[in-house]
């Protein structure tokens, strides 16, 4: 998959206590120096600070202006929701560390729960040292269902629709010929005859290529317009016509592979091997067990709502598509890891995605539009690569640290910032106080008041 040239920027350093130095790539035929994605340092800077490394690393200062947020309003969120009466904000961090498709990128992602963001940014930097991650999607094809009941004949009727599939095709692209223009449109009709507690119903399915849209509005559109036909060719009465969120025509994959050496960490005494095969048993524990396996798969959409979220895409339709996608067989893991002939940790991914970079309510807040404009993609193809990518990185990185110092050690130690934050610690001291409660083992409200008092003695 093609990726546009990544970010350009200009060498700085931004204060004393850190320093922003991403490795230089130099393409001499454009004249750029475009950055890599790795950004040493970053999250030690403050939000200031890093806002304008996002800046000097090439990023426009209107698209950095546009992620601090604020900028939707009320009055825009009106048109975007019902009954509007305020807006709520979300954190939007930034993921570093991301090589996909051989292009560096920087994601954004909008979540308020602790640590997502940094083990999103861990596991692309231990997949780094291994080229980073490979991406394939299978196209932008979504499916609209229209249904038919009390059909008198339904094997029958589903010939009968079958043979006037042209036709049915040709009106269904009526609807939409923007589409068509792009290169989308209508490209098949298939029919089923399912067995339901009501009897049997005839369910027909416009396989539809919706290009850069996620597409919903277009398939629920030729669905209507085609269900006067439907019950004309079958007999039967129309009722539900509308998209299905079970895009498995639409499915995106990223793969990657870790070193074992990148696996270790001096807080474990366990060697790099012990941590990936503990790795492939945690997956293989998923595999074998659906409470497990619905723990594993949040992990993975951890990542990629907040991507969803940042970027104004239907994160409740990816959710949807994703779960049911794991059930299809018996629910289970949406990654698989094994160990590769060289001993590397082999990581692959899959799920539907469906995402849009075009139409939807992207372009209508612009926080979300300047997240779209950081990640650089041409496509929603491309968009869905990179959620994938996420997914498998966010989920990786949780693995390991269940298998290695516990999903606890990371979590609470952000965990304990929020609690001294809630109890009322100045800035000064929110670090020592959170630093001393995980020390104690008491990240708790009662005792951050305590170590407050104490400290502000």
């Amino acid at each position: 998959m093609e990726r546009s040239i990544g970010l350009c920027r200009w060498e700085s350093e931004l204060g004393s206590s850190w320093r922003f130095r991403p490795p230089k790539i130099n393409d001499d035929s454009r004249g750029l120096t475009c950055m890599d994605s790795r950004l040493s340092g970053f999250y030690k800077g403050s939000p200031a600070e890093r806002q304008q490394a996002l800046i000097d690393a090439g990023v426009e200062p209107e698209t950095v202006e546009s992620l601090r947020g604020g900028k939707l309003g009320v009055d825009g969120a009106d048109a975007v929701s019902e009954n509007v009466v305020g807006t709520l904000e979300y954190p939007i961090g930034i993921a570093t560390n991301f090589q996909i498709d051989g292009e560096d990128t920087l994601v954004p992602m909008a979540v308020e729960e602790t640590s997502v963001v940094a083990a999103a940014s861990f596991g692309a930097r231990m997949a780094r040292g291994t080229g980073g991650f490979t991406t394939d999607v299978s196209g932008p094809i979504m499916i609209a269902q229209i249904q038919a009941t009390d059909v008198p004949t339904p094997h029958h009727a589903k010939s009968t629709v079958l043979d006037a599939a042209d036709d049915l095709i040709e009106l269904a692209n009526e609807q939409d010929p923007v589409l068509v223009e792009h290169g989308g449109g209508c490209e098949n009709v298939q029919v089923r005859v399912i067995d339901t507690p009501r009897g049997e119903m005839l369910i027909t399915h416009l396989i539809v290529d919706v290009r850069d849209a996620m597409g919903g509005n277009a398939v629920n559109t030729m669905a209507e317009a085609l269900a006067p036909e439907i019950e004309e060719l079958t007999g039967g009465d129309v009722s539900l016509r509308i998209l299905s969120n079970l895009a498995d025509r639409r499915l995106a994959r990223a793969t990657c592979t870790v070193k074992p050496d990148a696996l270790e960490t001096e807080d474990v005494e366990l060697s790099g091997e012990e941590i990936r095969d503990g790795i492939v048993d945690a997956w293989a524990f998923a595999a074998g067990d659906p409470y497990r396996a619905a723990t594993h798969n949040k992990g993975i959409m951890n990542g990629i709502d907040a991507v969803a979220t940042a970027t104004f895409n239907d994160w409740r339709a990816i959710e949807a598509g994703a779960h049911a996608y794991a059930a299809q067989d018996g629910y289970g893991p949406l990654t698989t890891y094994e160990v590769d002939a060289d001993g590397r940790l082999a990581c692959s991914i899959e799920l539907p995605i469906q995402v849009g970079t075009v139409g939807g309510a992207t372009r209508l807040q612009p926080t979300a539009e300047a997240a779209l404009e950081l990640l650089d993609v041409d496509s929603a193809d491309e968009l869905a690569g990179v959620f994938a990518a996420v997914g498998l990185a966010q989920n990786f990185a949780g693995l390991r640290a269940l298998v290695s110092e516990g999903i606890q050690r990371g979590h609470m130690s952000l965990h304990a910032k929020n609690i001294a934050i809630q109890a009322g610690a100045p800035d000064d001291l929110v670090d020592e106080v959170a630093a001393r409660m995980v020390a104690e083992e008491a990240v708790r409200q009662d005792r951050a008041e305590e170590l407050i008092d104490e400290l502000s003695e």
